[in-house]
């Protein structure tokens, strides 16, 4: 995704007030994605990477606490989030803030406010390198070099968790064994072994005790590359 357009996830159950904001992000040459509902909101977070989130808190179905709830605990998304709501009462503001939010915006609001402060959280989102990768049910945390499938910890050797964060890191790229080898190990492939064909073996019998997906693709005579 191009990084001068940054992507913008707008949950907010009234179309007329949807529909603003989406139009202002549009005039700044933002991607601005809608959804009208909690539920709908998690759909898309669970499908693509924001830069931003604005959230409205009172929602059909899934409330926007809720929501919260979901982004930042079931899922481990820390995306910056903007609540938009009619509630003013300094503790929901404290109580949502705890949740996770980065900033609180009270309806009746001024659009210019809105989109200042839209500006300044995509400044901060910039200056944080991303360490986050997400494929499926995978999340790939490579600052702490961990590993979630459905929320729960892989348990991965060093070398294992080196193969999958370059296959999740480069998604279209297909490796060679002796690419693999090279970049985990860092060090000089001297010919064929099984070495990485049992790595690989071991990465997806660990994957698929929490989840029946395939992440892996042997692509026969060349290597490897993750699922689509």
């Amino acid at each position: 995704m191009d990084t001068t357009q940054p992507n913008i996830l707008i949950v907010e159950d009234d179309e007329h007030i949807n529909n603003i904001i989406f139009d202002v992000l549009q005039k700044e040459n933002f991607i601005g994605t809608q959804a009208y509902s909690g539920s709908e909101g998690i759909m898309n977070v669970t499908r693509q990477e924001y830069q931003l989130i604005i959230l409205d808190l009172m929602l059909p179905g899934l409330s926007g606490e809720d929501f919260m709830h979901q982004l930042r605990i079931n899922l481990s998304i820390d995306t910056p989030v903007i609540i938009l709501s009619a509630k003013d009462k300094l503790d929901h503001k404290l109580n949502l803030f705890k949740l996770g939010a980065v900033d609180y915006v009270t309806k009746p609001f001024d659009v210019e406010e809105l989109l200042a402060r839209i500006h300044v959280h995509l400044k901060r989102t910039s200056r944080t390198s991303v360490t986050r990768y997400r494929h499926k049910n995978l999340v790939l945390n490579s600052e702490a070099m961990s590993v979630k499938v459905n929320h729960t910890d892989l348990k991965l050797t060093r070398q294992e968790y080196k193969i999958l964060e370059l296959l999740v890191k480069n998604p279209e790229r297909v490796f060679t064994k002796q690419d693999l080898y090279e970049l985990a190990w860092e060090d000089i492939y001297i010919g064929e072994d099984k070495t990485i064909t049992v790595h690989i073996s071991n990465i997806r019998n660990k994957i698929k005790k929490h989840d029946e997906e395939t992440y892996i693709d042997t692509i026969w005579g060349i290597g490897f590359r993750l699922k689509k």
